[in-house]
């Protein structure tokens, strides 16, 4: 009897302890939007809390920064949707919130409110005009490497000013299009309208992939979208992030340039051109 009631003490302490832990993240941290609506698609937010900056994470401790009772409302300036939430298996943290209803327009500004814990947190994006690929090539220094480099091209138009994001998707690898390494490009840095540039394969955290390089017999999609500066200046903070080895999935309040008020992170609409290829 002593036995059980000193187990049942120590989960009870275990539990307070987990709680207390939960409850001084909720305290410390800040809502952390990483949300986007794509042309001809429907919206899509993941939620998760801002980390302090003297604690680490990792895949094994994500799940206690990860949001998963939020209300997330989207609208259109006509038609309002509430978002649903749903698991997937191929990813970490492996929750999301999606929409059905409402599908990305080019030109249309969409709005964003995240219920949670008593507050609101709001955003306001638009979809600019997508820009359409017209070659990837894969390039590789001798026929004897197993590796190489994707390379994009594309027209900028003369009329508009633009921002774009290259990213990519390798089938069987990346269950989403992860954002190239230095491939968020301000048209106002182009010397011509006809640009080709090199892309690299942008960095992953759980499980963690460093390598820029693209290897021989993949499936990969490659994706051009057009965003706003807000965005724009978003991802490049990001990158710096990325690139200083930091997490900027549960980044700490500071850390990013954001377009969320109340809370920190993005919702971003994107015009978008997709370009299959297979490396071989």
């Amino acid at each position: 009897m002593n036995l059980i009631k000193i187990i049942i003490a120590s989960l009870f302490l275990i539990s307070c302890s987990n709680e207390a832990k939960i409850e001084e993240i909720d305290v410390a941290s800040k809502v952390v939007a990483d949300g986007w609506i794509e042309k001809n698609d429907v919206a899509y937010v993941i939620l998760s809390k801002s980390v302090p900056i003297n604690q680490e994470v990792n895949q094994y401790n994500a799940f206690n920064y990860v949001i998963r009772n939020a209300k997330v409302t989207i609208s259109d300036g006509n038609t309002e949707e509430i978002l649903s939430l749903k698991t997937t298996q191929d990813r970490i943290p492996p929750y999301i919130y999606y929409g059905k209803d409402i599908i990305g327009t080019e030109g249309k500004t969409y709005s964003l409110k995240i219920e949670y814990n008593g507050k609101v947190i709001t955003a306001t994006t638009t979809i600019p005009n997508s820009v359409t690929i017209e070659k990837v090539t894969y390039q590789k220094q001798n026929s004897f490497d197993t590796k190489g480099n994707l390379h994009i091209q594309f027209t900028d138009p003369i009329h508009q000013k633009d921002y774009y994001q290259i990213a990519t998707k390798v089938k069987g690898i990346d269950s989403l299009f992860v954002p190239s390494l230095y491939g968020n490009l301000d048209d106002s840095k182009f010397q011509t309208a006809t640009i080709n540039w090199q892309i690299k394969k942008g960095i992953t955290l759980f499980p963690k992939s460093i390598d820029p390089d693209f290897t021989d017999d993949k499936e990969v999609f490659v994706k051009l979208r057009t965003m706003t500066k807000a965005s724009y200046d978003f991802w490049n903070s990001w990158q710096n992030e990325i690139v200083n080895g930091q997490n900027p999935i549960f980044p700490s309040n500071t850390s990013l340039k954001s377009n969320i008020n109340g809370g920190i992170g993005i919702w971003a609409g994107y015009g978008t051109d997709v370009f299959y290829i297979r490396t071989q």
